[in-house]
């Protein structure tokens, strides 16, 4: 009687275990939210690639994390902060979103960041540029994975101002990215004894640069620094040359430029022009192996740097799950943090209390015509700039990171 007793005791104890093991993953379910541009001025850089990114990632990983399913949804932000916050709060108050990713334009990044924040769910954000997403506007559930503004002011921004770029004319997105890159290159040319001769901001997004480019032109800078992004650069660039702008002696420094800029603008155009990234298909064996794997399910296009963080991004979240035991935001970052980064895209990675995933950038310079030996292939690595110098130090304004 008494061993039967012990033997029921047993049996219950071991229903309560296993029924509390699986509430550790809300509403059965992992649902990765990807919010993008799908159709836009974003979206060969993000979009359907990144949606195809963060699947690849999944089935990578098996489809399943501590026995439940993982599901990705998708939606198009429109460039447009009230619409991606709208999407959001649906998602997570009534589909059980548990993470957003990707979510290029900072204006938006930031209002996600917000609505995460306050709902404990994870903001792994890809593509928006802005560092105050781990400065200020900094979240103990958001990490910041792939580039930052002050990685591209560190990368390219300098390298422009070392080859004797000195003077310089922003042309600016206006709005929160656009703002914060051109603060940031700011700082790093006056620091290095340059000056900045004018700034004009112009609609985001935007068709017709020209009156734009004639201020630019007028003022007589050394460098026109393009901190804008996707087709307002590659609009810029093409318009640029039109107005025989660069054939004058003007240089253009592409300030966040895409693989697939160079693609749509072709070397023709592009070549010569530097630019940094964290990501190129064309690094190694590991780099062109996922990168192809990529292309075969993306009509032949190569990944972006934001599309490839994407898939790092998920896979270390998805990881991160399965050794804390639960989907639940803050633990789960908590152990993103702690577990070392170790894939094909991140090198010499770790993620900081701030949310910064930091890891080596690189300077590259885009090869002429006769140097390319097909398509995609674009880029020659000029330095690989490590994490510490690319990111620089703790953000001091994270109130998070600051224990």
């Amino acid at each position: 009687m008494k061993q039967s007793t012990a033997l029921l005791a047993g049996v219950a104890v071991l229903a309560l275990s296993t029924g509390s093991a699986l509430a550790q993953v809300s509403d059965d379910v992992v649902k990765i939210g990807v919010l993008n541009d799908q159709s836009g001025t974003y979206a060969d850089l993000a979009g359907p690639g990144s949606t195809l990114a963060a699947q690849m990632a999944v089935d990578d990983f098996g489809g399943t994390v501590l026995g439940k399913k993982i599901q990705v949804v998708f939606a198009d932000h429109q460039n447009k902060p009230d619409v991606g916050a709208s999407i959001v709060n649906r998602w997570i108050d009534a589909e059980q979103v548990d993470v957003v990713v990707d979510v290029p334009t900072s204006s938006v990044a930031l209002a996600v960041q917000e609505i995460t924040n306050k709902k404990g769910k994870v903001h792994l954000n890809s593509t928006a540029a802005t560092s105050d997403l781990t400065g200020k506007a900094c979240s103990p559930t958001g990490i910041h994975w792939t580039y930052s503004t002050t990685a591209l002011a560190n990368g390219t921004g300098k390298a422009v101002v070392a080859q004797g770029g000195k003077s310089w004319f922003f042309l600016t997105a206006d709005y929160a990215f656009g703002h914060a890159l051109e603060r940031d290159v700011s700082k790093v040319v006056k620091e290095a004894g340059g000056e900045v001769k004018g700034v004009v901001r112009h609609p985001f997004p935007n068709q017709d640069f020209s009156s734009f480019l004639l201020q630019a032109q007028a003022s007589g800078a050394q460098v026109i620094g393009l901190a804008n992004a996707g087709a307002d650069t590659i609009n810029s660039i093409k318009q640029a040359s039109e107005f025989g702008i660069t054939q004058a002696g003007q240089k253009l420094a592409g300030l966040l430029v895409f693989l697939s800029d160079i693609h749509s603008l072709g070397l023709q155009t592009a070549q010569g022009l530097q630019l940094t990234t964290g990501f190129y298909w064309d690094m190694d064996e590991e780099t062109r192996a996922w990168s192809k794997k990529f292309a075969a399910k993306h009509n032949g296009a190569m990944p972006t740097m934001a599309q490839a963080g994407v898939y790092s991004a998920v896979a270390h979240y998805l990881k991160a799950i399965k050794e804390a035991g639960t989907d639940d935001g803050k633990k789960v970052v908590d152990k993103m943090k702690e577990l070392p980064v170790k894939d094909f895209f991140a090198r010499n990675a770790k993620i900081r209390a701030d949310g910064r995933m930091v890891h080596d950038m690189y300077l590259v310079e885009v090869k002429k015509p006769s140097e390319s030996k097909g398509p995609y292939d674009y880029y020659k690595v000029l330095r690989t700039i490590p994490g510490d110098e690319a990111y620089g130090p703790l953000s001091t304004d994270c109130p998070s990171a600051k224990g």
